[in-house]
């Protein structure tokens, strides 16, 4: 009893009584992990009249906001005044409470206006406003678990003071959904900061400071997995850290963590779903049999069309499901509530469950995804729907690369039924493949090869294309190129449509079976050329054609593409189409075909979504063509929001080398050498051929990088390393590319005559076959020194030839990055006469912008009274792109309403009203 009279703070008579405890947070739990980042987020959002922190249960929304208000505090700073919301408050409770922090934030004040301990009137709130505007420095309120309050009234006071102390009102809400406030008057005000699961999750870096401080250090790719399986999910982590120190294995824990784990399992119980409506519970637990769901889909597999609301709800509301951004909106669940729900779903009958399955794939077969189909129909064991699947569809299987899904596998499928159906081994197996499940592959694919045996013609046929396919999706498990090739060629072997398709002159070769197959591929002189042929050309095509690309030999890719493409056209087939029109998009970019590059990556873009969790790899090869485009074009900014877009599939060699190539050149341009070459360095170790033009490229480009640091010795040593192999300079485009760069670093030490006797001959007939940019890089160079010898009629022609060559593509980066000397040959080939005067104009004027920027650029930046923060910079750039903000949500994996606020915020500090104005004012600046 005494404790409980300490804990009761004194009110006014007849007002409702106040406990200190909710007057101040709780003690913070320990070891207590400092986390400055969001210390700095808190400390930039208070500037504002509102602050929203919304998360589910366990984002630690309240650890947070204390640990700030203890560093504030312990700063010397005014800590701010802190309630504690509980269930059941109303308006006479709930504002007690404000009034008892207010009080205690203002009573140091001998003038301050008294604060009613009820919910005051019209007349108490004016006067409270107007105490509050006259105070010199704002008052900081944070209050804690808003979401318990159901009552709008209980906050109807707070509203109008927000409106009418002239910002000396600061707001910090934390609740698990939106709070009973007009938030979006606050948005379009640009007067609230928001604080969602993407700021709460714990980085890397925290995680691994996490386990430290509980004695529980791992290594850093244990951490990696840790915060994979989490997505930086505090209360997730902080069970993870207490239950490590008693593994004697930790990484191996750390792989098995689910949600079988029962302090996870008992958390997710009584924190997450317990306060959920049983129509939300269920709706979770069906739409966990599919990985991802849209509405449509929850709608077949509920029964219930209506179910946007009840969706929206559960992602931005109770944050349950995260939102991908796009249209329609795709949504899932965080990967441990996934596992529980899941755990559930067993729970259910074998019809129920199967009656699920079955949903799903009808969904998933009408809407075009047939790797989902297939999955759906294996599991709920109808074997003659996953059969036509596979035998209607396996263009679109077999490329969709691997995935890693969750859930069980599909059973494997009775012998009768194989027996019956030989495809249906097939099948299985593909699906297994496509999840890097290569054992289980085998294991379907062997099942196969005693029934196939006895299967008459034209069915037998058929078998041995599936069967060739199937051996196809197999190989690309082993990352073994010769299997893969040989896999490719017998598949090739069943088709007569080999126009354009590298590789199709072996076809008939003699290959190996795989475990399903009939015991040899028969020629294919008498297969007539159908659909059936053409699916088999731009599969076995594309696939022959990305052997090359990660081989760097980018000519015969080129070739490969545009024949596979070919045939997914003439078969219809977009998962094909999509692969092959963005590799050959990329490929054509860095030939210099800027146009052809720029229209085939967005006709790949604009491809209706495709199927299968390889379509953002394809997209990556698209976005990262775009981005080499503008970066030839010398559009900086776009070059940079494009190769964001293309993040998605750096994993693949060929995109990770091409994208750090073009982000070392960026950095080069910008002055920071020392990052383009650490960019440089990791385009070289992600992936570089030994030989090629992209090789040779990548050389090229560590050359000029040594020159540009003035380290010419280095320089000219490498060069002439790389020319003593060469026995006749611009015999190919490889040679070509080295002795371009050799010539300028010879340039660059003073030796005009060396340079001159290295460039190669750009003019030749033989020249054209070269990328275009070393060509005009060759020829630029040439007038360049033509003019040091004082040939300047001589230098005029070749530089007018060169905006020939130029003009069509807008090529303008090899004007721009020139030799210093170009600067005056241009100008005065404007008084000369040019056919292309307008470009040449506009080249000689960005040259000189660029010069005076670099002078004063330095300055401008700091016109800005308020600096956007690191998250409005990411932001920024995006908008130049022509991502719409849904998409930039969802390449940011942030939800619209963070973006809208980060896009508003932009505008007030960059004083802008459109998105065109704050894209131009941010480059004047050079903040991008």
């Amino acid at each position: 009893m005494a404790q409980d009279r300490r804990n009761l703070r004194t009110a006014v008579p007849g007002a409702p009584p106040v406990l200190a405890s909710r007057l101040s947070p709780a003690a913070l739990p320990e070891p207590v992990v400092l986390r400055p980042r969001l210390a700095r987020l808190l400390d930039e959002a208070v500037a504002r009249p509102v602050t929203l922190l919304r998360a589910p249960a366990g984002w630690g929304k309240t650890t947070v906001l204390a640990s700030w208000r203890q560093a504030v505090t312990q700063a010397g700073g005014a800590g701010p005044a802190w309630v504690s919301v509980e269930a059941g408050d109303d308006a006479d409770r709930l504002w007690a409470y404000l009034a008892a922090a207010l009080r205690s934030s203002i009573e140091a004040d001998p003038t301050a206006t008294p604060i009613p301990d009820r919910p005051p009137g019209p007349d108490e709130l004016e006067v409270l406003a107007a105490a509050l505007a006259a105070r010199e420095q704002p008052v900081v309120l944070i209050l804690d678990d808003l979401h318990r309050v159901t009552d709008p009234a209980a906050v109807t006071g707070l509203e109008f003071l927000l409106r009418h102390t002239d910002q000396r009102l600061r707001l910090v809400m934390a609740g698990r959904h939106g709070p009973p406030l007009a938030v979006q008057r606050l948005r379009l005000a640009g007067e609230l900061t928001e604080i969602g699961r993407e700021e709460l999750a714990f980085t890397g870096d925290e995680i691994a400071d996490l386990l430290t401080a509980h004695g529980a250090a791992v290594p850093v790719a244990a951490v990696r997995r840790l915060r994979q399986r989490t997505e930086g999910w505090p209360a997730a982590l902080r069970i993870a850290a207490l239950a490590l120190r008693q593994q004697s294995d930790p990484e191996r824990w750390i792989d098995q963590l689910g949600a079988d784990q029962p302090e996870i399992a008992g958390y997710l119980r009584e924190e997450v779903l317990a306060g959920l409506a049983p129509q939300d519970r269920e709706l979770l637990r069906r739409a966990a049999v599919a990985d991802t769901v849209c509405v449509g889909l929850a709608g077949a597999l509920t029964g219930n069309p209506a179910v946007e609301e009840r969706l929206s709800a559960l992602a931005e509301d109770a944050g349950l499901l995260h939102h991908d951004g796009g249209s329609p909106a795709w949504y899932r669940c965080h990967p441990l509530l996934a596992d529980l729900l899941h755990r559930e779903l067993a729970r259910l009958s074998a019809e129920e469950l199967r009656d699920l399955h079955l949903n799903a794939q009808g969904w998933y077969a009408d809407n075009g995804r047939p790797a989902e189909a297939l999955r759906h129909a294996l599991a709920a064991q109808d074997w003659i729907t996953a059969v036509d699947v596979f035998v209607t569809r396996w263009p679109e299987l077999v490329p969709a690369g691997r995935g890693d899904r969750s859930g069980p596998p599909p059973p494997a499928p009775p012998p009768e039924a194989v027996t019956r159906d030989p495809e249906l081994a097939l099948a299985c197996a593909v699906e297994r493949a496509l999840h890097g499940d290569r054992e289980a592959a085998e294991t379907r694919l062997r099942l196969a090869a005693e029934p196939a045996r006895r299967l008459p013609e034209p069915r037998r046929t058929r078998y041995r294309r599936l069967a060739a396919a199937a051996d196809l999706a197999l190989a690309r498990l082993t990352d073994n190129p010769a299997a893969v090739r040989t896999a490719a060629t017998r598949l090739l072997a069943t088709s007569s449509f080999k126009g354009g398709v590298p590789g199709a002159q072996d076809a008939g070769a003699a290959v190996t079976a795989s475990p399903g197959a009939l015991d040899a591929p028969e020629p294919a002189a008498g297969v007539p050329r159908t659909a059936d042929s053409a699916d088999v050309a731009a599969v076995a095509g594309a696939e022959l054609a990305r052997l090359a690309l990660e081989a760097g030999e980018l000519t015969e890719a080129a070739q490969g593409f545009e024949g596979a493409l070919s045939a997914a056209r003439v078969a219809g087939r977009l998962r094909p189409e999509l692969v092959c029109a963005s590799r050959g998009a990329l490929l054509a970019a860095l030939r210099g075909n800027l146009r052809a590059a720029e229209e085939m990556a967005r006709a790949a873009l604009a491809l209706p979504p495709c199927q299968g969790w390889s379509a953002p790899l394809d997209c990556g090869y698209a976005y990262l063509a775009l981005g080499l485009v503008a970066l030839c074009r010398d559009q900086p900014a776009e070059a940079a929001a494009n190769l964001t877009l293309a993040a998605a599939a750096t994993g693949d060699p060929p995109v990770g080398a091409v994208a750090a190539w073009c982000q070392s050149l960026l950095s080069r341009d910008e002055g920071d050498l020392g990052q383009a070459h650490r960019l440089l360095v990791a385009a070289r170790e992600c992936w570089s051929p030994r030989t090629g033009p992209l090789a040779a490229g990548l050389l090229a480009a560590d050359l000029e990088l040594h020159a540009a640091r003035g380290d010419l010795a280095t320089a000219r040593e490498l060069a002439a390393g790389a020319m003593a192999q060469v026995s006749t300079p611009g015999r190919d485009e490889s040679t070509a590319v080295l002795a371009v760069a050799a010539a300028r670093v010879e340039l660059r030490a003073g030796d005009p005559h060396a340079a001159a006797r290295l460039l190669p001959d750009w003019a030749a007939e033989t020249a054209a076959d070269w990328p275009l940019p070393v060509r005009l890089d060759a020829a630029l160079l040439d007038a360049v020194l033509a003019a040091t010898e004082g040939d300047h009629r001589r230098a005029g022609r070749i530089l007018e030839r060169a905006l020939d060559l130029a003009a069509p593509d807008g090529h303008r980066r090899s004007f721009l990055r020139a030799e210093p000397g170009l600067r005056d040959l241009l100008a005065a080939h404007l008084d000369a006469g040019t056919a292309h005067w307008p470009m040449v104009s506009d080249l000689v004027r960005a040259v000189d912008t660029s010069a005076e920027s670099t002078t004063s650029g330095t300055s401008v930046a700091a016109a800005l009274d308020e600096p956007l923060t690191e998250r409005e910079l990411t932001i920024l750039r995006y908008l130049q792109s022509i991502l719409s903000n849904v998409e930039i949500a969802a390449e940011l994996s942030v939800s619209v309403n963070t973006v809208k606020t980060h896009v508003r915020n932009i505008y007030r500090k960059l004083d802008a009203t459109r998105r065109r104005d704050a894209v131009r004012r941010a480059r004047e600046l050079h903040l991008i």
